[in-house]
Protein backbone atom coordinates (compact mmCIF):
# COMPACT_ATOMS: atom_id res chain seq x y z
CA UNK A 1 0.00 0.00 0.00
CA UNK A 2 1.17 3.50 -0.91
CA UNK A 3 1.44 6.28 1.87
CA UNK A 4 -0.32 9.71 0.91
CA UNK A 5 -0.18 12.55 2.27
CA UNK A 6 -2.63 15.59 2.24
CA UNK A 7 -1.32 19.36 3.64
CA UNK A 8 -4.60 20.78 4.56
CA UNK A 9 -8.24 19.87 6.28
CA UNK A 10 -10.56 22.31 5.04
CA UNK A 11 -12.45 21.38 2.51
CA UNK A 12 -10.25 20.71 -0.76
CA UNK A 13 -8.46 18.39 1.67
CA UNK A 14 -10.78 16.24 3.19
CA UNK A 15 -12.42 15.65 0.42
CA UNK A 16 -9.06 14.73 -1.64
CA UNK A 17 -8.25 12.25 1.46
CA UNK A 18 -11.52 10.73 1.33
CA UNK A 19 -11.55 9.88 -2.46
CA UNK A 20 -8.04 8.93 -2.17
CA UNK A 21 -8.95 6.03 0.58
CA UNK A 22 -11.73 5.08 -1.18
CA UNK A 23 -9.11 4.04 -3.90
CA UNK A 24 -7.42 1.87 -1.90
CA UNK A 25 -4.16 4.35 -0.69
CA UNK A 26 -2.91 4.85 2.74
CA UNK A 27 -3.82 8.65 3.46
CA UNK A 28 -2.50 11.18 6.29
CA UNK A 29 -3.70 14.74 6.70
CA UNK A 30 -1.74 17.25 8.66
CA UNK A 31 -3.44 20.45 9.87
CA UNK A 32 -2.53 23.37 12.07
CA UNK A 33 -5.23 23.70 13.60
CA UNK A 34 -7.35 21.02 15.96
CA UNK A 35 -10.54 20.42 14.25
CA UNK A 36 -11.26 20.09 9.97
CA UNK A 37 -12.73 23.24 8.33
CA UNK A 38 -11.76 26.06 11.14
CA UNK A 39 -10.63 28.37 7.96
CA UNK A 40 -11.77 29.22 4.61
CA UNK A 41 -14.53 26.74 4.91
CA UNK A 42 -16.01 27.38 8.64
CA UNK A 43 -18.31 30.10 7.47
CA UNK A 44 -18.83 30.71 3.46
CA UNK A 45 -21.83 31.73 2.04
CA UNK A 46 -23.15 28.27 1.71
CA UNK A 47 -23.63 28.05 -2.14
CA UNK A 48 -22.86 24.90 -4.55
CA UNK A 49 -23.28 26.97 -7.13
CA UNK A 50 -22.63 26.12 -10.81
CA UNK A 51 -24.92 29.59 -11.63
CA UNK A 52 -21.81 31.58 -9.69
CA UNK A 53 -19.20 30.14 -12.05
CA UNK A 54 -18.70 33.06 -14.18
CA UNK A 55 -15.17 33.90 -13.61
CA UNK A 56 -13.70 37.59 -12.58
CA UNK A 57 -11.52 38.08 -15.16
CA UNK A 58 -12.89 40.80 -17.15
CA UNK A 59 -12.14 44.74 -17.92
CA UNK A 60 -14.93 45.77 -15.84
CA UNK A 61 -13.57 43.87 -12.60
CA UNK A 62 -10.37 46.61 -12.97
CA UNK A 63 -12.72 49.15 -13.83
CA UNK A 64 -14.03 48.38 -10.19
CA UNK A 65 -11.48 47.91 -8.29
CA UNK A 66 -10.32 51.55 -9.29
CA UNK A 67 -13.66 52.92 -8.94
CA UNK A 68 -14.33 51.30 -5.64
CA UNK A 69 -10.26 51.70 -4.08
CA UNK A 70 -10.64 54.43 -1.61
CA UNK A 71 -14.06 53.29 -0.66
CA UNK A 72 -14.19 51.52 2.49
CA UNK A 73 -17.28 49.42 1.94
CA UNK A 74 -17.20 48.93 -1.42
CA UNK A 75 -17.78 45.11 -2.64
CA UNK A 76 -14.36 44.96 -3.87
CA UNK A 77 -11.61 46.47 -2.15
CA UNK A 78 -7.91 46.93 -3.09
CA UNK A 79 -5.40 48.19 -1.06
CA UNK A 80 -3.01 50.59 -2.89
CA UNK A 81 -0.48 49.97 -0.53
CA UNK A 82 2.70 48.60 -2.82
CA UNK A 83 3.32 44.70 -2.77
CA UNK A 84 5.33 42.79 -5.26
CA UNK A 85 2.74 39.62 -5.14
CA UNK A 86 -0.43 41.28 -4.83
CA UNK A 87 0.62 43.80 -8.08
CA UNK A 88 2.45 40.77 -10.13
CA UNK A 89 -0.58 38.93 -9.33
CA UNK A 90 -2.59 41.52 -10.94
CA UNK A 91 -1.01 41.79 -13.72
CA UNK A 92 -1.02 38.05 -14.29
CA UNK A 93 -5.03 38.21 -13.41
CA UNK A 94 -5.51 41.07 -16.60
CA UNK A 95 -3.23 38.84 -18.81
CA UNK A 96 -6.25 36.25 -18.62
CA UNK A 97 -9.25 38.50 -19.71
CA UNK A 98 -8.50 36.88 -23.22
CA UNK A 99 -9.64 33.45 -21.57
CA UNK A 100 -12.71 34.76 -19.82
CA UNK A 101 -15.21 32.72 -21.61
CA UNK A 102 -13.46 29.99 -22.27
CA UNK A 103 -12.97 29.86 -18.23
CA UNK A 104 -16.43 30.53 -17.40
CA UNK A 105 -17.13 27.26 -19.16
CA UNK A 106 -15.12 25.24 -18.25
CA UNK A 107 -15.83 26.37 -14.43
CA UNK A 108 -19.54 25.50 -14.85
CA UNK A 109 -18.75 22.08 -16.00
CA UNK A 110 -16.55 21.23 -13.60
CA UNK A 111 -19.47 22.40 -10.97
CA UNK A 112 -21.81 20.46 -12.24
CA UNK A 113 -19.88 17.42 -12.45
CA UNK A 114 -18.92 18.04 -8.84
CA UNK A 115 -22.51 17.76 -7.68
CA UNK A 116 -22.92 13.78 -8.42
CA UNK A 117 -20.45 13.16 -6.10
CA UNK A 118 -20.96 15.65 -3.38
CA UNK A 119 -24.87 14.14 -2.94
CA UNK A 120 -23.21 10.78 -3.18
CA UNK A 121 -21.10 10.80 -0.57
CA UNK A 122 -23.18 12.56 1.92
CA UNK A 123 -25.87 10.06 1.12
CA UNK A 124 -23.61 7.08 1.55
CA UNK A 125 -22.05 8.46 4.90
CA UNK A 126 -25.15 9.78 6.20
CA UNK A 127 -23.77 13.32 6.63
CA UNK A 128 -26.65 15.90 7.99
CA UNK A 129 -25.46 19.66 6.49
CA UNK A 130 -28.72 21.40 6.26
CA UNK A 131 -28.77 20.68 2.47
CA UNK A 132 -31.22 22.84 1.03
CA UNK A 133 -32.42 22.06 -2.81
CA UNK A 134 -34.66 24.83 -3.57
CA UNK A 135 -32.08 26.52 -6.14
CA UNK A 136 -30.52 29.79 -6.09
CA UNK A 137 -32.36 32.77 -7.34
CA UNK A 138 -30.18 35.95 -9.23
CA UNK A 139 -31.44 38.91 -8.85
CA UNK A 140 -31.22 42.10 -10.60
CA UNK A 141 -31.76 45.60 -9.87
CA UNK A 142 -31.72 46.91 -13.19
CA UNK A 143 -31.51 46.44 -17.15
CA UNK A 144 -27.82 47.00 -17.24
CA UNK A 145 -27.25 43.57 -14.75
CA UNK A 146 -30.12 41.68 -16.10
CA UNK A 147 -28.39 42.51 -19.66
CA UNK A 148 -25.23 41.46 -18.65
CA UNK A 149 -26.40 37.94 -16.93
CA UNK A 150 -28.04 37.33 -20.09
CA UNK A 151 -24.87 37.52 -21.44
CA UNK A 152 -23.71 35.35 -19.35
CA UNK A 153 -26.50 32.84 -19.51
CA UNK A 154 -25.47 32.23 -22.65
CA UNK A 155 -21.96 30.89 -21.23
CA UNK A 156 -23.56 29.00 -18.82
CA UNK A 157 -25.70 27.35 -21.21
CA UNK A 158 -22.04 25.97 -23.30
CA UNK A 159 -21.43 24.44 -19.70
CA UNK A 160 -24.38 22.60 -19.38
CA UNK A 161 -26.40 24.40 -16.98
CA UNK A 162 -30.05 25.49 -17.09
CA UNK A 163 -30.75 28.55 -15.98
CA UNK A 164 -34.20 30.58 -16.27
CA UNK A 165 -34.99 34.14 -16.75
CA UNK A 166 -37.88 35.53 -14.24
CA UNK A 167 -40.10 37.98 -13.90
CA UNK A 168 -40.46 40.14 -10.93
CA UNK A 169 -43.54 38.36 -10.21
CA UNK A 170 -42.15 34.90 -10.77
CA UNK A 171 -39.21 36.14 -8.43
CA UNK A 172 -41.75 36.95 -5.27
CA UNK A 173 -43.24 33.37 -6.08
CA UNK A 174 -40.17 31.55 -5.81
CA UNK A 175 -39.10 33.19 -2.76
CA UNK A 176 -42.37 35.19 -0.99
CA UNK A 177 -39.85 36.45 1.68
CA UNK A 178 -38.43 38.94 -1.01
CA UNK A 179 -39.17 42.17 -0.37
CA UNK A 180 -38.08 45.44 -2.57
CA UNK A 181 -38.33 46.96 -6.81
CA UNK A 182 -36.30 44.80 -9.18
CA UNK A 183 -35.86 44.57 -12.94
CA UNK A 184 -35.49 40.71 -13.11
CA UNK A 185 -33.82 37.32 -12.01
CA UNK A 186 -32.47 34.27 -12.87
CA UNK A 187 -33.30 31.10 -11.13
CA UNK A 188 -31.05 27.60 -11.20
CA UNK A 189 -33.04 25.13 -10.01
CA UNK A 190 -30.34 22.78 -9.90
CA UNK A 191 -28.40 24.56 -7.56
CA UNK A 192 -28.12 24.26 -3.86
CA UNK A 193 -27.05 25.07 -0.27
CA UNK A 194 -25.50 23.55 3.30
CA UNK A 195 -23.01 24.47 5.67
CA UNK A 196 -19.70 23.72 4.86
CA UNK A 197 -18.53 23.68 7.57
CA UNK A 198 -21.02 20.93 8.98
CA UNK A 199 -20.35 18.60 5.73
CA UNK A 200 -16.67 18.71 5.80
CA UNK A 201 -16.55 17.37 9.42
CA UNK A 202 -18.93 15.10 8.62
CA UNK A 203 -16.67 13.91 6.04
CA UNK A 204 -13.82 14.26 8.21
CA UNK A 205 -15.19 11.67 10.69
CA UNK A 206 -16.13 9.54 7.46
CA UNK A 207 -12.81 9.56 6.23
CA UNK A 208 -11.34 8.20 9.41
CA UNK A 209 -13.82 5.46 9.61
CA UNK A 210 -12.56 4.33 6.22
CA UNK A 211 -8.99 4.15 7.56
CA UNK A 212 -7.46 7.82 7.05
CA UNK A 213 -4.88 9.33 9.87
CA UNK A 214 -5.71 12.87 10.75
CA UNK A 215 -3.05 14.32 12.90
CA UNK A 216 -4.64 18.40 13.76
CA UNK A 217 -2.41 20.25 15.95
CA UNK A 218 -0.33 19.70 13.41
CA UNK A 219 2.04 22.10 11.53
CA UNK A 220 3.70 21.56 8.55
CA UNK A 221 7.17 23.23 8.57
CA UNK A 222 9.17 21.99 5.55
CA UNK A 223 8.37 19.53 2.64
CA UNK A 224 11.50 17.68 0.66
CA UNK A 225 11.23 15.41 -2.18
CA UNK A 226 14.50 12.96 -2.86
CA UNK A 227 15.16 9.40 -3.86
CA UNK A 228 13.85 8.19 -1.23
CA UNK A 229 10.06 9.96 -1.28
CA UNK A 230 8.38 12.97 0.45
CA UNK A 231 9.67 13.99 4.08
CA UNK A 232 7.73 16.23 5.87
CA UNK A 233 8.97 17.69 9.09
CA UNK A 234 5.40 18.62 11.39
CA UNK A 235 5.65 20.15 14.46
CA UNK A 236 2.75 18.92 16.49
CA UNK A 237 0.64 20.93 19.61
CA UNK A 238 3.09 22.55 21.98
CA UNK A 239 6.48 20.64 20.92
CA UNK A 240 9.54 22.82 20.39
CA UNK A 241 10.90 20.10 18.16
CA UNK A 242 9.60 19.12 14.80
CA UNK A 243 9.18 15.78 13.88
CA UNK A 244 9.47 13.98 10.34
CA UNK A 245 7.68 11.58 8.46
CA UNK A 246 8.38 10.03 5.09
CA UNK A 247 5.41 9.31 2.13
CA UNK A 248 5.39 8.17 -1.39
CA UNK A 249 3.07 10.96 -2.25
CA UNK A 250 1.84 14.48 -1.32
CA UNK A 251 -1.08 16.31 -2.03
CA UNK A 252 -1.12 19.90 -1.61
CA UNK A 253 -4.47 21.06 -0.70
CA UNK A 254 -3.44 24.27 1.82
CA UNK A 255 -5.46 26.92 1.01
CA UNK A 256 -3.11 30.36 0.92
CA UNK A 257 -0.33 28.62 1.97
CA UNK A 258 -0.09 26.62 -0.77
CA UNK A 259 2.43 28.94 -2.60
CA UNK A 260 4.73 28.56 0.03
CA UNK A 261 4.63 24.70 0.43
CA UNK A 262 4.88 24.58 -3.55
CA UNK A 263 7.91 26.66 -3.99
CA UNK A 264 9.70 24.39 -1.26
CA UNK A 265 8.89 21.95 -3.79
CA UNK A 266 10.14 23.42 -6.79
CA UNK A 267 6.78 24.30 -8.32
CA UNK A 268 5.01 27.91 -8.67
CA UNK A 269 1.42 28.11 -7.71
CA UNK A 270 0.82 31.61 -7.70
CA UNK A 271 -2.06 32.40 -4.92
CA UNK A 272 -3.23 35.19 -3.44
CA UNK A 273 -5.44 35.52 -0.62
CA UNK A 274 -8.87 37.29 -1.51
CA UNK A 275 -10.78 37.97 1.57
CA UNK A 276 -14.79 37.61 1.91
CA UNK A 277 -16.75 38.33 4.59
CA UNK A 278 -19.99 36.79 6.05
CA UNK A 279 -22.24 37.28 8.59
CA UNK A 280 -24.52 34.74 10.56
CA UNK A 281 -28.11 35.79 11.61
CA UNK A 282 -29.22 34.20 14.62
CA UNK A 283 -33.57 33.36 14.06
CA UNK A 284 -34.52 33.16 17.15
CA UNK A 285 -38.35 33.83 16.75
CA UNK A 286 -41.05 32.77 14.86
CA UNK A 287 -40.70 36.27 13.40
CA UNK A 288 -37.57 36.09 12.07
CA UNK A 289 -37.82 32.28 10.87
CA UNK A 290 -41.08 33.79 8.28
CA UNK A 291 -39.22 36.48 7.56
CA UNK A 292 -35.94 34.98 6.12
CA UNK A 293 -35.85 33.50 2.85
CA UNK A 294 -35.48 29.34 2.48
CA UNK A 295 -34.54 29.82 -1.39
CA UNK A 296 -30.62 30.91 -1.92
CA UNK A 297 -30.08 34.51 -3.11
CA UNK A 298 -27.22 36.06 -5.24
CA UNK A 299 -27.18 39.62 -5.59
CA UNK A 300 -24.53 40.55 -8.76
CA UNK A 301 -24.18 44.00 -7.68
CA UNK A 302 -23.87 43.95 -4.12
CA UNK A 303 -21.94 40.75 -4.83
CA UNK A 304 -24.46 39.13 -1.88
CA UNK A 305 -24.84 35.36 -1.68
CA UNK A 306 -27.56 33.65 1.44
CA UNK A 307 -28.69 30.37 2.64
CA UNK A 308 -30.91 29.25 5.16
CA UNK A 309 -29.19 26.87 7.78
CA UNK A 310 -32.09 25.29 9.20
CA UNK A 311 -34.93 26.54 10.94
CA UNK A 312 -33.06 28.92 12.70
CA UNK A 313 -30.13 30.43 10.95
CA UNK A 314 -29.20 32.76 8.12
CA UNK A 315 -26.09 33.21 6.04
CA UNK A 316 -25.13 36.37 4.08
CA UNK A 317 -21.62 36.61 2.72
CA UNK A 318 -19.66 38.76 0.02
CA UNK A 319 -17.68 41.33 -1.10
CA UNK A 320 -13.40 40.63 -2.16
CA UNK A 321 -10.90 42.42 -0.35
CA UNK A 322 -7.50 42.59 -1.92
CA UNK A 323 -4.99 42.95 1.35
CA UNK A 324 -3.14 39.92 1.92
CA UNK A 325 -2.74 37.49 4.62
CA UNK A 326 -4.54 39.39 6.99
CA UNK A 327 -8.03 37.95 8.71
CA UNK A 328 -9.05 41.28 10.44
CA UNK A 329 -12.99 41.64 10.80
CA UNK A 330 -13.72 44.97 10.13
CA UNK A 331 -16.87 46.49 11.00
CA UNK A 332 -17.06 48.75 7.85
CA UNK A 333 -17.11 45.74 5.59
CA UNK A 334 -19.46 43.70 8.17
CA UNK A 335 -22.36 46.55 8.52
CA UNK A 336 -22.99 46.31 4.59
CA UNK A 337 -24.47 42.60 4.70
CA UNK A 338 -26.20 43.86 8.13
CA UNK A 339 -28.29 46.63 6.06
CA UNK A 340 -28.64 43.98 2.89
CA UNK A 341 -30.29 41.97 4.79
CA UNK A 342 -32.18 44.79 6.95
CA UNK A 343 -33.37 46.11 3.84
CA UNK A 344 -34.47 43.21 1.79
CA UNK A 345 -35.82 41.15 4.67
CA UNK A 346 -36.66 44.08 7.97
CA UNK A 347 -38.58 41.26 9.60
CA UNK A 348 -35.71 38.53 10.22
CA UNK A 349 -34.01 40.56 13.33
CA UNK A 350 -30.76 41.27 13.06
CA UNK A 351 -29.81 41.58 16.86
CA UNK A 352 -27.78 38.58 16.69
CA UNK A 353 -25.69 38.46 13.92
CA UNK A 354 -21.94 36.57 14.35
CA UNK A 355 -19.19 38.04 11.92
CA UNK A 356 -16.57 36.26 10.00
CA UNK A 357 -13.45 35.89 7.29
CA UNK A 358 -11.66 33.82 5.42
CA UNK A 359 -8.98 33.91 2.84
CA UNK A 360 -10.34 32.32 -0.17
CA UNK A 361 -7.18 30.91 -1.85
CA UNK A 362 -7.15 32.43 -5.94
CA UNK A 363 -5.15 31.78 -8.75
CA UNK A 364 -4.83 34.98 -11.18
CA UNK A 365 -7.00 32.40 -14.26
CA UNK A 366 -9.57 32.09 -11.63
CA UNK A 367 -9.01 27.89 -12.22
CA UNK A 368 -7.82 25.48 -9.06
CA UNK A 369 -4.68 23.84 -9.85
CA UNK A 370 -5.09 20.22 -9.64
CA UNK A 371 -3.16 17.32 -10.75
CA UNK A 372 0.99 16.59 -10.77
CA UNK A 373 3.62 18.99 -9.94
CA UNK A 374 7.13 18.75 -11.74
CA UNK A 375 8.75 16.25 -9.52
CA UNK A 376 7.36 12.74 -9.15
CA UNK A 377 4.95 11.78 -6.25
CA UNK A 378 3.82 15.55 -5.50
CA UNK A 379 0.27 16.65 -6.52
CA UNK A 380 -2.21 19.96 -6.39
CA UNK A 381 -5.87 20.11 -5.59
CA UNK A 382 -5.85 24.01 -4.47
CA UNK A 383 -6.23 27.62 -5.65
CA UNK A 384 -10.42 27.45 -5.84
CA UNK A 385 -11.33 30.94 -4.80
CA UNK A 386 -14.97 31.35 -4.17
CA UNK A 387 -15.96 28.65 -5.28
CA UNK A 388 -14.31 26.10 -3.24
CA UNK A 389 -16.94 23.86 -2.00
CA UNK A 390 -18.64 23.60 -5.11
CA UNK A 391 -15.70 21.84 -6.87
CA UNK A 392 -14.25 20.07 -4.43
CA UNK A 393 -15.60 16.97 -5.02
CA UNK A 394 -15.06 17.13 -8.70
CA UNK A 395 -11.20 18.10 -8.11
CA UNK A 396 -10.90 15.93 -5.21
CA UNK A 397 -11.56 12.80 -7.73
CA UNK A 398 -9.58 14.53 -10.53
CA UNK A 399 -6.61 14.66 -8.15
CA UNK A 400 -7.03 11.24 -7.32
CA UNK A 401 -6.95 10.24 -10.13
CA UNK A 402 -3.64 11.80 -11.22
CA UNK A 403 -2.21 10.04 -8.19
CA UNK A 404 -3.57 6.62 -9.25
CA UNK A 405 -1.97 7.27 -12.71
CA UNK A 406 1.06 8.24 -11.52
CA UNK A 407 1.16 6.04 -8.58
CA UNK A 408 -0.86 2.62 -9.61
CA UNK A 409 -2.12 0.41 -6.38
CA UNK A 410 -2.06 -2.97 -7.64
CA UNK A 411 -5.91 -2.61 -7.86
CA UNK A 412 -7.03 0.84 -7.43
CA UNK A 413 -11.42 1.49 -6.36
CA UNK A 414 -13.22 3.88 -6.77
CA UNK A 415 -14.94 5.56 -9.88
CA UNK A 416 -13.54 8.87 -11.90
CA UNK A 417 -15.89 11.85 -12.27
CA UNK A 418 -17.39 12.81 -15.11
CA UNK A 419 -16.18 15.69 -16.30
CA UNK A 420 -15.05 16.87 -19.96
CA UNK A 421 -12.88 19.97 -19.97
CA UNK A 422 -13.59 22.78 -22.30
CA UNK A 423 -11.94 22.62 -25.96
Amino acid sequence: MKSIAVIGAGVTGITTAYALSQRGYDVTVFDKNRYAAMQTSFANGGQLSASNAEVWTQVSTILKGLKWMLKKDAPLLVNPRPDWHKYSWMFEFVSNIPKYEQNTIETVRLAIAAREHLFAWAEKESIDFDHEQRGILHIYADKKGFDHATRVNDLLKKGGLARDAVTTEEMKKIEPALVGDFYAGYYTPSDSTGDIHKFTRGLAQAAERHGVDIQYDSAVKALKRDANGIHIDVKQGDDEKSAQSRFDGVVICAGIESRSFAAQLGDRVNIYPVKGYSITVELEDDASQSAAPWVSLLDDDAKIVTSRLGTDRFRIAGTAEFNGANYDIRNDRIQPLVQWSRNLFPDAHTDRVIPWAGLRPMMPNMLPRVGAGSQTGVFYNTGHGHLGWTLSAATADMVADSVVASMPLASAAGSSVSYKKAS
